[in-house]
């Protein structure tokens, strides 16, 4: 098997062999290859020690020169190149103690995850395969490199990994891997938070969101997403609805683009159903207020897992919003447009076609009609260029200054009710109009 490998990556590899070190591409970026995929970046691994590649290149970086890692710098590029090693003892299912070089490919390949991720190439030798990795890609499977359960006792996160990988390559999970990660998917509160946001948003990003499914059977997500959980044994006895909420959840999330923020807001808009759940007396259900409630609950998920201030805003918002109702008209979607936000509206519009495709597909066709009207006339009111917001008002609070008003409340008061007007009638937002309508309410 040939491999077409970069040229910056080709001379770091010819270079080290010059010197009379072994040197491969490895890891992630031969899977890729392999797959015809383009990797995001070329992981290179080498019998040279640490200090002996900072003597071979003329620029390099001590980015963990203490397990063996050292960036290689060409033409403003970067590389890394870390040094074959046997792994020590791990303390905190998640870090070796200490690491040990050595002069062997096969002891630094199979301290790896998974065998997909264990292969090694270069142009002399080629593909590198001691544990079936290439099989493994053939039979889509994810399967780990020796013992599941030593691997996933070294380095927990792998549990999450795993899933993650099978939904970012559409693959299975091997049975005796996904044994281990049931009963050890417990370790993971041994993770930081910070890794466990970063492997959830890769999953949910992937081709494959509902992989996430795997993960809740697995045990994963009652120790990483417990409120998923409880959605996924909530049941909706409800006429919009045929699944219950986790599994809409899941339907919700592949019928949006593959956004961070949508797909955030798609696994968590209806997270408050199971705490706000009513039954009537002919045993309809209802959650009422579940999108106040969810916007809560949504804060307090997403600074859990430590997202920045911008990503929890955004989807907080959206989940506020995600049920909003409007009427087929122009002055209905300007009110909405007011009260959403126009930055928000388009991931609005997003959000409730998802929403719609998740439910019961009796009601979706009349319910996708109104939404089509609505985005339709969203998008005139943009051509239009109508005032929906305070900032596009013909008149702003030095007009009204000018006019004779006093400073103070008054003066923001005014413009409130001037936009209000506007909203309503559009055709109102010039100077001279809201100035004549200014005149009358200081007057009053």
């Amino acid at each position: 098997m040939k491999i077409q490998l970069p040229a910056k990556v080709s001379t770091i590899l010819q270079t080290l062999a010059a010197q009379g070190h072994e040197a491969f591409a490895v890891g992630g970026c031969v899977r890729d290859s392999i797959l015809g995929k383009e990797p995001g970046d070329w992981d290179i691994t080498t019998s040279a020690t640490p200090f002996q590649v900072k003597q071979i290149f003329e620029r390099t970086i001590d980015t963990g020169i203490q397990h063996g890692t050292v960036t290689v710098r060409l033409n403003k590029e970067n590389f890394e190149v870390t040094t074959y090693r046997i792994d020590g003892e791990y303390e905190d299912s998640r870090h070796p103690k200490e690491v040990k070089f050595t002069k062997k490919l096969e002891e630094d390949l199979k301290r790896r995850d998974f065998t997909v991720n264990a292969m090694a190439y270069n142009e002399e030798a080629g593909l590198i395969d001691l544990f079936g990795g290439l099989d493994d890609l053939r039979n889509k499977t994810i399967r780990c490199v020796g013992d599941p359960t030593e691997r996933f006792t070294e380095d927990a996160l792998r549990i999450l990994r795993a899933v993650r990988f099978a939904a970012q390559l559409g693959f299975h999970i091997e049975k005796d891997t996904c044994r281990a990660i049931r009963s050890m998917a417990s370790n993971l509160v041994c993770i930081s938070v910070e890794r466990i946001q970063t492997e959830l948003v890769k999953l949910l990003v992937s081709d494959h969101p509902e992989t996430l499914r795997q993960a809740y059977e697995m045990g994963i997500t009652a120790v990483i997403l417990p409120e998923f959980d409880s959605c996924m044994k909530t049941i909706q006895n409800h006429p919009s609805y045929i699944y219950n909420v986790g599994e809409h959840l899941l339907k919700s999330i592949q019928m949006v683009p593959a956004d961070k923020v949508l797909r955030l807001t798609m696994l968590l808009h209806d997270a408050a159903k199971p705490v706000t759940k009513t039954t009537d007396a002919d045993g309809t259900d209802h959650f009422y207020k579940h999108a106040v409630q969810g916007e809560r609950m949504a804060r307090t998920i997403l600074n859990r897992l430590r997202f920045d201030n911008d990503t929890v805003h955004a989807v907080t918002h959206l989940v506020k919003y995600h049920d909003y109702q409007l009427a087929p008209n122009e002055r209905s979607v300007r009110r909405a447009m007011n009260q959403i936000g126009p930055a928000y509206f388009p991931g609005f519009l997003k959000v409730r076609k998802a929403d719609y495709l998740s439910q019961n597909p009796s009601l979706i066709e009349a319910r996708l009609e109104k939404l089509a009207q609505i985005t339709s006339l969203y998008e005139t009111v943009l051509a239009k260029n109508q005032c929906v917001i305070l900032q596009d008002l013909a008149v702003d609070g030095k007009d009204l200054l000018a006019l004779g008003y006093p400073q103070g409340r008054l003066v923001g008061e005014t413009l409130r009710k001037l936009l209000n007007t506007v909203l309503d009638h559009p055709e109102y937002n010039n100077r001279e109009k809201l100035l004549e309508l200014a005149a009358q309410i200081i007057k009053s």
